[in-house]
């Protein structure tokens, strides 16, 4: 008999840990387990046992042995073991928590309770990632050569650079809601800051790849727009560039920076970052029109394809709106500089925005599914959700800089509605992660049956 094809998308038996959410603490570390905790997992399924005739009398008290032994194995899990389960994709709720405050702070209203949420956000973020990197840092250690293995890890090496996305959207904050706080030595330093993140962006990126080409296979009927966040941290540079500046000209200390260096060599690297992650997303779409969409618990990585075209046009249009006050009115030897860059920022911002919208649209059609009740339990929580989040908060912000651009009232209020459904959307995302913390579903030895 012709079995049935699956429900949704290509469904490979050896595609499981490409690509997936696994990775978001309960697997992927296993291995790194004391023979303790594994040991309840190769009793006897009861599953098994009841498939024979002789066994169907026996099968309710093989089910409460197994849930015995199951429970007993899981209460000699130490917080040693729990810990060794954390993982780099944990950086990405930092990445959303920092996503958050920049999109508060790009709200056109400038209200006092508005700004004093975004500072909430801007602490916890900070909080949050000390919390990780010290996590990460103990599983490291008490781990041996899980460092250099996770690297090597199909899942957990997409993810690496998250870790260094979050502390550019800390940068990015710190010049919002600390530099007009604060003196002419916070623009300095964060001239300094901008220069070592361009290089370590430029430098992890290149590294990465280079790593994931030489040790890993990637066939492309798992692909998934997962595979963009190596080249992540280079899409930051315009957005982090353009707030660096802007914040500089507000507070009056816009002397103490360089801003023509610092716009050209941001434009390079977003540029860069662009074309390599549009590259990979024309991969995507042809995984799309090949195999369909991906498996259930890939949906939420979908959504990293609004990034790329989202930070660009942010980081493109932000800085066009103060080339007045970045060029000198005759660079390149023409009056007509400023104004033909202006003119461009906005033509290819607006451009790339209209891509990131389409992403969008893509991404939430590929969620309609799970509305329905019955469908919801195949997408369990994994802190790839955490993509619901991030990369849409660049669609606000790319939103609101061309609101300032054209002077747009429907493109504000479409701005400021999309930043309210995305601070709900990460308030639903974080209290599903601490919910699957307490029911040990998140930092737990998986089940291996």
């Amino acid at each position: 008999m012709v079995s049935a094809p699956p429900p949704c998308g290509y469904d490979s038996p050896n595609d499981d840990g490409f690509g997936t959410g696994s990775g978001s603490g309960s697997s992927g570390s296993s291995s790194r387990f004391p023979s303790s905790t594994h040991a309840s997992r190769r009793e006897v399924d009861p599953e098994q046992a009841v498939r024979s005739p002789e066994a169907a009398s026996n099968t309710s008290s093989l089910t409460g042995m197994v849930s015995r032994v199951r429970n007993l194995g899981r209460s000699r899990v130490s917080i040693g073991d729990r810990i060794a389960c954390f993982q780099w994709t944990w950086f990405t709720m930092t990445m959303a928590t920092g996503g958050i405050a920049n999109v508060l702070h790009s709200l056109p209203y400038k209200v006092s309770w508005i700004d004093h949420i975004g500072l909430a956000f801007f602490f916890f973020n900070l909080c949050l990632f000390v919390m990780n990197t010290i996590l990460i840092s103990l599983r490291f250690y008490l781990r041996p050569g899980s460092f250099t293995n996770s690297f090597t890890d199909q899942m957990e090496s997409l993810f690496i650079s998250s870790c260094i996305v979050s502390a550019a959207t800390i940068f990015i904050t710190v010049c919002q809601y600390g530099i007009p706080r604060a003196g002419p030595w916070l623009v300095n330093t964060m001239e300094i800051m901008f220069w070592i993140y361009i290089s370590v962006s430029v430098l992890i990126s290149a590294f990465l790849y280079l790593i994931l080409w030489s040790t890993q296979v990637f066939p492309i009927h798992t692909m998934t727009p997962i595979w963009v966040f190596p080249a992540y941290p280079l899409l930051i540079a315009a957005p982090l560039g353009s707030n660096l500046v802007s914040a500089a000209i507000k507070s009056g200390q816009l002397n103490h920076l360089h801003p023509v260096p610092i716009t050209l060599a941001a434009v390079a690297v977003q540029g860069t970052g662009f074309l390599i992650s549009f590259m990979i997303c024309a991969a995507f779409l042809y995984r799309l029109m090949t195999q369909k969409l991906p498996r259930d618990h890939q949906r939420p990585g979908i959504f990293i394809s609004i990034g790329p075209a989202g930070f660009t046009a942010a980081g493109l249009v932000s800085l066009g709106n103060q080339t007045q006050n970045i060029f000198p009115a005759d660079f390149m030897g023409t009056d007509h500089a400023v104004v033909i860059l202006k003119l461009l920022a906005y033509m290819v911002g607006l451009w790339l925005w209209g891509l990131s919208i389409w992403f969008f649209l893509v991404s939430v059609g590929s969620l309609w599914k799970y509305v329905l009740p019955e469908h919801r339990s195949k997408m369990p929580f994994q802190m790839t959700w955490f993509s619901f989040v991030f990369p849409n908060t660049a669609l606000v912000t790319a939103t609101e800089a061309l609101a300032v651009a054209f002077q747009s009232k429907g493109l504000q209020t479409l701005g400021t509605v999309l930043a309210v459904c995305i601070t709900l959307v990460w308030f639903f995302v974080f209290f599903s992660m601490l919910r699957c913390l307490y029911r040990r579903q998140l930092l737990w030895p998986k089940d291996e049956r």
